[in-house]
């Protein structure tokens, strides 16, 4: 790939696997790279397919037993609910294109400072379990390759999904190379939280000034502490006021404004970025659509990526 290209994982599957009742809102994953193809964003050359992720890879992560139920469709019924999906090879193979994915994107981020995985962001799944719609902690795996490959020694992951990265955060809990931030609603799922290293409860409600504030506040005093060297960033737009089950009232430019904030405040300190997008739950799938659009849009500028 060309160093100055805007790197974007992407496999058609992310769209295509996903049992009836629950495939509306997933249609943003196809409707992502045709919108920015369609409007001149990007071409076919700033997509990249990924392969399953090797297993060795997804086991710095998750247990084997865990892994051996997803490989082999032996999840109980009541793992099942917890996740949400009743399980197929096809979610599996889903899980493992998902998380290649995001570690893809990871190498092309050292190369032009950011890539974007269209999908990714299951901050909900832990070590041995899957829960809400997350079955493999995309950027956990990504994050603990890069510890077991030595590339990294400090990784920041900025979580700023409407819903607490709880797996994300259980995982981490003990690992000082990796500080965890997650600023979500308060009030919203899940209902019982883990611990990151910096969590910001928001208030139902919240506006874009508070929100922008305190994100701006958070971002400068952990980069200033911890000094990250990679950072991963879980774009969700279930921020946004039209989220169904949202509960903060941030417009589509505070969303914006958002991601603007979370490149310049990392690129100014030559912090590379892997992003992957999370979750959006609006009514209207053109507004989900728009939203993570943006962000795409914010990384191929504030970068200068062709």
């Amino acid at each position: 790939m060309n160093y100055n290209s805007l790197y974007i994982a992407f496999h058609p599957i992310y769209a295509h696997s996903l049992p009836e009742g629950h495939r509306f809102p997933m249609l943003k994953y196809e409707l992502i790279p045709g919108q920015l193809l369609y409007e001149g964003t990007i071409t076919e050359k700033n997509l990249f397919e990924p392969l399953p992720c090797a297993k060795d890879i997804i086991l710095f992560t998750h247990t084997k037993e865990y892994l051996d139920k997803l490989i082999n469709q032996n999840l109980t019924e009541r793992e099942q609910r917890h996740i949400g999906f009743p399980q197929s090879p096809q979610l599996t193979l889903r899980e493992f294109l998902i998380t290649q994915g995001t570690i893809n994107c990871c190498f092309a981020a050292l190369k032009c400072g950011v890539a974007l995985n269209v999908a990714g962001g299951t901050h909900h799944a832990f070590a041995d379990r899957g829960e809400g719609f997350c079955m493999i902690n995309d950027i956990a795996v990504a994050a603990n390759f890069l510890l077991q490959q030595q590339i990294f020694k400090k990784i920041l992951i900025i979580d700023l999904d409407v819903h607490q990265g709880n797996g994300t955060a259980k995982i981490f809990e003990s690992i000082k190379n990796v500080f965890t931030f997650s600023m979500h609603g308060e009030h919203n799922y899940p209902f019982r939280k883990m611990k990151s290293d910096l969590d910001i409860g928001l208030k139902d409600g919240t506006d874009d000034n508070t929100y922008l504030s305190l994100l701006e506040d958070a971002l400068d005093r952990i980069i200033s502490s911890i000094q990250p060297e990679f950072a991963f960033y879980l774009s969700g737009v279930d921020i946004l006021q039209t989220d169904k089950f949202g509960k903060l009232n941030i417009t589509l430019q505070g969303c914006k404004q958002r991601d603007e904030m979370v490149f310049l405040k990392l690129k100014s300190k030559n912090i590379p970025c892997a992003v992957s997008l999370g979750g959006g739950y609006s009514a209207d799938v053109k507004i989900i659509t728009e939203a993570h659009c943006n962000t795409f849009r914010a990384a191929k500028e504030m970068y200068n990526l062709e």
